[in-house]
């Protein structure tokens, strides 16, 4: 159980590192951090082999935009400063983990699981949520959608153990980052044409 919560507070520290920073090579260690707090609360439902699929998936997601990105000449991340909206995105990392624990209570009543299991899916799909919804960077909603991912596969796998459903969203989440990439290298090819 302090592990439970110890992989929470992990996935709480690289949600929030995901909302503030803008520089893609500190977003994707955070990305990568999440999955391994996603590993360690999917291992309190699931057998270790699949819990460390799900693991891997997430590493080989960061390692495909991370190639990519470090590939293409131009730097996605542009504001690397946090003066444009930082305390803003700090307010809004805050009250996502606030409103994610408050639900996170109810949901772990109403579905019998783990009270950090249900706080570090919910915040992952908060911090989601946030990432798509306060930017139209291309990484940072790619991000977005991988985070909001993951906390979903937290949560369904406290509640059901189907390898098929698993691996069909191993499927979604190399997907999501083999999008990302190509669309980065898309916006590359076309800089360089124009």
């Amino acid at each position: 159980m302090l592990l439970n919560w110890i992989a929470s507070l992990l996935i709480l520290a690289a949600s929030f590192s995901l909302l503030i920073n803008r520089d893609w090579r500190w977003n994707l260690a955070a990305l990568a951090l999440q999955y391994l707090g996603a590993f360690w609360l999917v291992l309190a439902s699931w057998p270790i082999a699949a819990s460390a699929a799900k693991l891997i998936t997430g590493w080989m997601a960061c390692a495909a935009l991370g190639l990519t990105l470090a590939n293409t000449k131009s730097d996605p991340a542009a504001e690397k400063t946090w003066q444009e909206g930082g305390l803003f995105r700090l307010f809004t990392a805050a009250l996502a983990s606030l409103v994610a624990f408050i639900l996170a209570a109810q949901l772990s009543t109403r579905l019998g699981i783990a009270l950090p299991i249900a706080w570090g899916g919910l915040l992952l799909m908060t911090t989601g949520l946030l990432l798509i919804g306060v930017t139209v960077r291309p990484l940072q909603v790619i991000l977005g959608l991988l985070t909001l991912l993951a906390g979903f596969e937290i949560i369904y796998a406290a509640i059901e153990t189907s390898e098929l459903v698993a691996a069909a969203q191993a499927v979604i989440t190399l997907g999501l980052a083999l999008t990302g990439a190509y669309m980065f290298l898309a916006a590359a090819g076309e800089e360089q044409a124009s």
